[in-house]
């Protein structure tokens, strides 16, 4: 049923192009109701194969094509769509702040062995910095260079907008901004960047408390965090419509032309991925003395899995077990892995920086070298600890948006085109944090001299 459903859908999508393509060419004449009509049948073949699936990625990209289609289609009809997605965004930005405040302080004041480490938790940490914020760094340069959010104009007084974060603000003002007067001001006006200042300096503050008294506060934000993944996860099964309402209003106001900056961000992330894996992983792991091929044997199945499931956690058990094959001590693993996850998603921060760089262009604002540089620093802190939120990386763009107070058209965009980005920047995040843990290990002088074999769990060399 899934393979007969989804084979079907590739060819109801093969012959509407063929059509439109001979009818474009003045081959044939095929009138524009029986096109729209083979098209919505390819819509109802993948939703069929996605109900089969029962995956909620492939319901948000039915519900992407849907909202295409119904824009093109009836633009008057898709215009009254927006409320959709309004809808889906306001639930969205409900959710940081608690979120934020939740993970940072577990993040922070949870790991108290983080004391006991000691000169390994220095060296990781500042290997996690070092990567993320070249990570950033490559993102913000490859949108800048592709420039794909500047063909969008979502907002017809861009020039406007570019008060917002340039003449209205400087450099000054903005810094100030960061550190907040009035927590509870902070969250209902959406500082998120102070709400992340304030969790960062109460978790400090409660890493400091005795065991006794710091058992219950960290247990409190254990549980709200455990109950904002909840939250969240059940705000994101309104994706799809939230994602159908959206790109229908958006098609239907500019036409299937918006198509166009998407697929070009899309090039612009896999390219910048790509770059940052040749020239920053690559080069790391040379410098270390780490043996490429076992090393690639090891990361192969973690990679496929975070690949196929968008989820590094999934990938968790696969990469801490093979990184122990290859040699790494079990204390190492333990350690360097699960903290990799929450300061070093290299994957995740290259995509953070050069998708809200994408939005301010789609808003025709002009961001400074110094105002990209306090973005950068911005998404450093914003993004710690939310490893296991589903599209963790939306979220912490949604509330960098917010925080500089850039318009969110853009973001219903980014939300359709998420899971094709998704997989292969998942993907980064697991191989980049199993090369943190080799080069740890490496660093600690616990890997063996001779060079390393991964095994697989039958023993024999993989």
């Amino acid at each position: 049923m899934k393979t007969r459903a989804f084979i079907a859908f590739l060819l109801a999508c093969a012959l509407a192009a063929i059509l439109s393509l001979a009818t474009h060419a003045r081959i044939v004449h095929i009138p524009f109701a029986a096109l729209a009509a083979i098209r919505w049948i390819a819509v109802a073949l993948l939703a069929v194969y996605a109900t089969a699936r029962r995956s909620l990625t492939l319901w948000i990209v039915v519900g992407l094509f849907a909202g295409i289609e119904l824009g093109h289609d009836t633009p008057a009809a898709a215009m009254h769509l927006q409320i959709l997605g309004s809808i889906f965004l306001r639930l969205i930005k409900v959710i940081i702040a608690p979120l934020i405040f939740g993970t940072l302080v577990v993040g922070i004041a949870g790991h108290a062995e983080l004391r006991k480490v000691g000169r390994m938790a220095v060296k990781a940490l500042i290997f996690f910095e070092i990567v993320s914020t070249i990570a950033l760094v490559i993102g913000v340069v490859a949108i800048d260079l592709s420039r794909a959010g500047a063909g969008v104009h979502l907002n017809a007084g861009a020039a406007q907008q570019q008060t917002l974060v340039s003449s209205a603000q400087s450099t000054t003002q903005l810094i100030l901004n960061v550190f907040p007067e009035n927590i509870a001001k902070s969250v209902a006006e959406g500082q998120i960047l102070q709400v992340v200042v304030f969790s960062i300096l109460f978790a400090m503050g409660l890493a400091l408390v005795k065991e006794p008294k710091r058992r219950p506060m960290v247990a409190f934000a254990e549980s709200l965090s455990e109950t904002m993944f909840k939250f969240t996860n059940i705000v994101m099964y309104l994706a799809p419509v939230g994602v159908f309402g959206a790109i229908a209003y958006t098609t239907g106001r500019l036409g299937l032309g918006v198509m166009l900056p998407l697929l070009k961000l899309l090039a612009t992330l896999y390219v910048a991925l790509l770059v940052f894996v040749i020239f920053v992983l690559l080069p790391i792991a040379l410098l270390a003395h780490i043996p490429l091929r076992p090393f690639l044997r090891a990361i192969a199945e973690p990679s496929t899995i975070a690949f196929g499931t968008s989820s590094s956690e999934a990938a968790l058990p696969s990469a801490m077990e093979n990184m122990e094959a290859i040699g790494v001590p079990r204390a190492i693993v333990a350690f360097v892995m699960p903290t990799g996850y929450s300061f070093n998603l290299a994957g995740g921060s290259l995509y953070v920086s050069l998708a809200l760089i994408f939005m301010a262009q789609t808003a025709g604002i002009h961001l400074s070298i110094g105002q990209q540089a306090l973005i950068m620093l911005s998404l450093m802190l914003m993004s710690k600890g939310i490893a296991g939120v589903p599209r963790a990386g939306l979220v912490v763009v949604l509330a960098a948006a917010n925080s500089f107070h850039f318009p969110t058209d853009s973001f219903y965009l980014l939300f359709a085109v998420d899971p094709l980005m998704d997989m292969v920047r998942t993907t980064v995040n697991v191989v980049g944090n199993c090369l943190a843990t080799v080069v740890i290990g490496r660093w600690e002088h616990d890997l063996p001299p001779e060079p390393l074999e991964f095994r697989n769990q039958s023993g024999a060399p993989s």
